[in-house]
């Protein structure tokens, strides 16, 4: 069960930010949504601070489908490739029909009417049209650690190879990062970040000896770590953050994304806030 420890003006916040009723939850994804099973299955909060209204993929499928399906929880395809091809262009070369795309992904949600978006394992940057409907609304999980940045403020590790990217630059150790999603990158204000997955010492000696199908091997093999050990208890952290009240996203978003100082969630399941945060 996860617990909050902060300062006592969080504590007066949640009693006055606390849904009432269970946030309404819409899940996207690409190929796989890492952590949405523990939300499903292992998660207590489920049905008393938030509920599950759908999960809908870029793709045909996706990898949870079944067991989500299984749980009776909506599934929607909504394939980007198809949508690109019915008019002849490119998913990577054809940037100008993401707003589209995006406007057709609103309206395939409005039956949903989700309080919530979380983006998990979804693999394309969202346009305007998304985030001009669901303002302040989206969280992206990123597995880096979104206090990391650069001398201008934005994420030293954005994209989908921040793992690689964070290894090949000899962090030590890794995070997951939960963050409010602009039309950026990964460079939204963070809200909570995992505790640390230490790295492997054999990962210098690869980068050392150039092994490089060695060092992707273990890239790989690492981050498949961090979905299995970190996504879901970092999901249902941030979620039990909003839902109970103790951040107010809009409140979040309004904020400096490099001088946020983010909730930690520790192993234990406990959420930490720093003296310096300010939800």
């Amino acid at each position: 069960m996860l617990t909050i420890h902060g300062p006592a003006e969080a504590g007066r916040h949640e009693q006055h930010g606390r849904h009432e009723t269970p946030l309404k939850v819409a899940v996207l994804c690409s190929r796989r949504a890492p952590g949405l099973l523990h939300l499903l299955n292992g998660d207590g909060a489920r049905g008393r601070a938030y509920e599950i209204v759908c999960c809908m993929t870029s793709e045909t499928t996706f990898a949870e489908q079944v067991s989500v399906e299984g749980l009776e929880i909506p599934t929607v395809s909504h394939p980007i490739r198809d949508f690109y091809l019915a008019r002849g262009a490119s998913v990577y070369r054809d940037t100008a029909l993401r707003a589209e795309f995006d406007a057709t992904t609103v309206e395939l949600l409005k039956p949903y009417s989700p309080d919530l978006l979380l983006l998990d394992g979804y693999l394309y940057l969202l346009t305007d049209p998304m985030l001009s409907a669901f303002p302040s609304r989206i969280l992206n999980l990123h597995f880096s650690d979104l206090t990391i940045r650069l001398p201008d403020g934005r994420p030293r590790f954005p994209g989908i190879r921040s793992v690689r990217d964070a290894l090949a630059a000899g962090c030590r150790e890794t995070r997951a990062t939960v963050h409010l999603v602009n039309e950026e990158a990964d460079a939204g204000p963070p809200l909570v970040r995992s505790w640390p997955l230490p790295v492997s010492p054999s990962v210098a000696e690869a980068r050392a000896s150039h092994a490089v199908h060695l060092f992707k091997a273990y890239a790989f093999a690492h981050q498949q770590w961090m979905f299995r050990a970190i996504a879901g208890p970092l999901w249902a952290a941030a979620l039990r953050l909003v839902s109970a009240g103790v951040v107010d996203l809009e409140a979040l978003a309004s904020r400096v994304p490099h001088t946020v100082v983010p909730w930690d969630l520790d192993k234990r399941g406990v959420i930490h806030a720093a003296h310096s945060h300010a939800a």
